[in-house]
């Protein structure tokens, strides 16, 4: 099972606002949600709704690109900007040692940190969170007295996936997957000899739902 909007509901909101020294809370919201206005994902546009909902003016923003897995980069009044995760500021070169301590306590609350940067420079981090269906607990539940394994692959990170495991009795967690890499390890468990179904939103799923033998797409 994918996570977000499978296991959860894929209708994540603004939780936490963590600014860099100098850096103001409404900035960096503002710049963060400018960026994001042109992103598909639930991760993004629960930023910019964050950002309306305050009444912050928006930049405009040019040169948008998704980096599936990673995050966002774009220009906005002029600035580069990316928003994501570790490995997106890592392949970018940003020093996000001043983050380290918050993306670990927000991401042990089950919360997906997403790391923001302007220009080669770490600006803060916005947190968002999403929240299980209430069916999930049942149906997992339901798929084990089956006799069917299940478990949940995601491209967050490993402490805000268990986090959200643990409340709908998934014990095994494939966490930090690249979209492209869900369907290598699909392959992996059909090599194995298993019949495997995948499910997923659809948003990145496609590949491993390509893959599967069964693909169930939901949204």
């Amino acid at each position: 099972l994918d996570k977000t909007g499978t296991i959860t509901k894929g209708e994540p909101a603004l939780t936490d606002l963590v600014a860099a020294p100098g850096v103001g809370g409404d900035e960096l919201l503002a710049l963060a949600a400018a960026a994001e206005k042109a992103s598909e994902h639930p991760l993004g546009e629960a930023v910019v709704k964050a950002a309306a909902a305050r009444g912050l003016s928006l930049g405009e923003v040019s040169d948008f690109e998704a980096v599936p897995g990673h995050g966002i980069r774009a220009a906005v009044g002029g600035r580069a900007v990316l928003i994501g995760n570790a490995r997106h500021m890592a392949a970018a070169g940003v020093d996000i040692s001043g983050a380290a301590a918050a993306v670990e306590r927000l991401s042990g609350e089950g919360k997906t940190p997403l790391i923001v940067a302007a220009d080669g420079r770490w600006l803060g981090l916005v947190a968002v969170a999403d929240t299980v269906k209430e069916s999930s607990a049942a149906a997992v539940a339901a798929l084990r007295r089956m006799g069917i394994e299940v478990a949940m692959i995601t491209g967050d990170s490993r402490r805000a996936a268990e986090a959200i495991a643990r409340q709908v009795g998934i014990d095994r967690v494939l966490a930090e997957v690249l979209p492209a890499d869900k369907a290598a390890e699909v392959a992996k468990l059909q090599a194995e000899g298993r019949k495997v179904a995948m499910v997923g939103d659809g948003i990145n799923d496609a590949p491993a739902l390509a893959r599967a033998d069964l693909g169930v797409a939901i949204g």
